[in-house]
């Protein structure tokens, strides 16, 4: 994946390109799980040994959505790959517009390698406004409209027959004390889970 997913001169003002981070492929991916930002410790990221700290609110996000699993590869497994919209760490609590532009082309190659998608869960703000650039880039329009998140996503959105779910970042420590928010994702991933029907078995 590093291969074919590369930034060439780093153009972004505000992300720490030495936390560049690309996941590794699997074979029949068909849910994009989009986080926000890789985080500023490398030992951290969803894939990284031992027990990172952005795969431990993960999983219990799914835990939450009643999913029984404890490993990265068993999320894998069910089909759903881990990413971020932006490849490189943050150096400021927000991201501006150009490096989500910048990064949504990035992020646009590596959708592109799964031929196989069902869905899309976009974790938070900054992955809903990537996505968005991504399919006006396509399309001509944007997929998840404007608006606070919790009055759209029980709404159903689509992009060529792919279920998109607008939904609210499970990484950082804010996951652990928003209960309403952590609710929410819940239901999303449990709701996008349904969406592989009886391929997941």
């Amino acid at each position: 994946m590093s291969d074919i997913i590369k930034c060439k001169d780093f153009p972004c003002l505000d992300t720490d390109k030495n936390c560049f981070l690309v996941p590794y492929a699997e074979r029949d991916i068909q849910i994009i799980m989009i986080s926000e930002a890789p985080p500023a410790d490398k030992k951290d990221y969803f894939y990284a040994p031992d027990n990172p700290f952005y795969l431990q609110t993960t999983l219990q996000a799914f835990r939450d959505a009643g999913e029984n699993i404890s490993t990265v590869q068993e999320i894998l497994d069910l089909g759903i790959y881990l990413t971020t919209a932006i490849k490189c760490g943050k150096t400021q609590y927000a991201i501006s517009t150009n490096t989500i532009k910048n990064c949504s082309e990035l992020l646009e190659k590596e959708g592109g390698l799964f031929p196989n998608l069902k869905a899309f869960l976009l974790m938070g703000d900054v992955a809903i406004r990537s996505m968005n650039y991504i399919w006006k880039r396509q399309t001509g329009r944007k997929i998840i409209p404007s608006g606070s998140t919790y009055k759209i996503r029980k709404q159903k959105f689509y992009f060529e027959e792919k279920r998109v779910f607008p939904s609210y970042t499970q990484t950082g420590k804010n996951y652990l004390i928003e209960k309403s928010k952590r609710k929410m994702i819940a239901e999303d991933i449990k709701e996008a889970i349904l969406t592989l029907g009886s391929s997941r078995f």
